[in-house]
């Protein structure tokens, strides 16, 4: 436990000095994805559901985020929270059609509302259609704090990031997330318990689709524009690229992949298409050698390690 707390104040420490080095536009861009990776492994890792179209609450809170600062002149903390509501308001109506159904079946149940939502929003007349929602403001937060600054909206989207992945450790480690565990196992099993495993997924996917819709906030806030490529399954894909590279169920994991995948797409992005090719080498390879993910794989060599030198004790 001391181990793992100092590694924390170290990855903090190096967080706040990491603007001085490193462009905070990219730095940013991480920590959304971060968030949105950790939604996502909430769903996979802890709970067993394969979301094919968890682009839509990135999205879509992208959006109303959006639209709540550009037409009704919203604070940017409300404007915020706003997007973080609506997604996870869609995520619950998602999951009452969906919960019902595992595997491919929830899969493709939630791609194809994910492409009903993507049609919505193409035609909706706010968003702009096929240009996308642009010179979205970055009014000042708590109405006195000016983040128009990159740098020092930098330190906001850390901050949110932070509470977000304490958030996502506190879900995982309560009782309730030993209920996802059991469901992603052997929901039958909870079933005979007592428990309702419809009723547990239903609220992992809402609190999984608020954050996601959270990270989408903040994403287009940081760019002050949102697009339709925010709901398209490219970032839905890119998603379950970044939690399974990273290590399912493991809360470093998704900051790893989201890390190594974003930083790929900056260097790649020159390259055009190349950067698709390079990620699906990597899911690849993953697959093949990696199954745990890198964290994964990390914790799996440790545990190791530990029962080999208990049994020579």
């Amino acid at each position: 436990m001391a181990v793992r707390l100092l590694l924390g104040l170290a990855l903090l420490a190096a967080a706040l000095v990491a603007p001085y080095f490193v462009y905070s536009v990219t730095l940013m861009v991480i920590l959304s994805f971060v968030v949105f990776a950790c939604s996502f492994n909430l769903l996979l890792g802890y709970t067993g559901l394969l979301c094919f179209g968890h682009a839509m609450f990135f999205g879509g809170a992208a959006y109303i985020t959006g639209y709540m600062l550009k037409s009704m002149s919203m604070p940017l903390e409300l404007a915020l929270l706003g997007g973080t509501l609506s997604a996870a308001l869609l995520g619950f109506f998602v999951g009452l059609v969906a919960v019902r159904k595992s595997g491919i079946q929830f899969a493709m149940i939630t791609f194809a509302i994910a492409q009903f939502i993507y049609f919505i929003l193409l035609q909706a007349p706010f968003t702009g259609g096929e240009d996308g929602m642009q010179s979205i403001p970055r009014p000042a937060l708590l109405g006195f704090i000016d983040v128009s600054s990159s740098t020092t909206y930098y330190y906001v989207v850390l901050a949110i990031t932070v509470a977000a992945v304490l958030a996502f450790y506190r879900i995982v480690h309560s009782p309730f997330g030993e209920i996802l565990r059991a469901i992603r196992d052997n929901d039958a099993r909870v079933e005979s318990l007592g428990f309702k495993p419809e009723r547990f997924k239903l609220l992992a996917l809402t609190l999984s689709a608020g954050m996601a819709g959270l990270a989408g906030g903040m994403k287009a806030t940081i760019f002050q524009f949102a697009t339709l490529t925010d709901v398209s399954f490219p970032i839905s894909s890119e998603v379950i690229l970044m939690t399974l590279l990273g290590g399912l169920g493991t809360l470093a994991g998704p900051m790893v992949g989201a890390g190594f995948i974003i930083v790929l797409n900056e260097h790649l992005a020159q390259f055009g298409e190349w950067a698709l090719i390079a990620q699906g080498a990597i899911l690849l390879l993953v697959i093949m050698f990696l199954r745990r993910g890198i964290i994964g794989e990390i914790n799996a060599l440790i545990r190791n390690r530990r029962v080999k030198k208990a049994d020579r004790g």
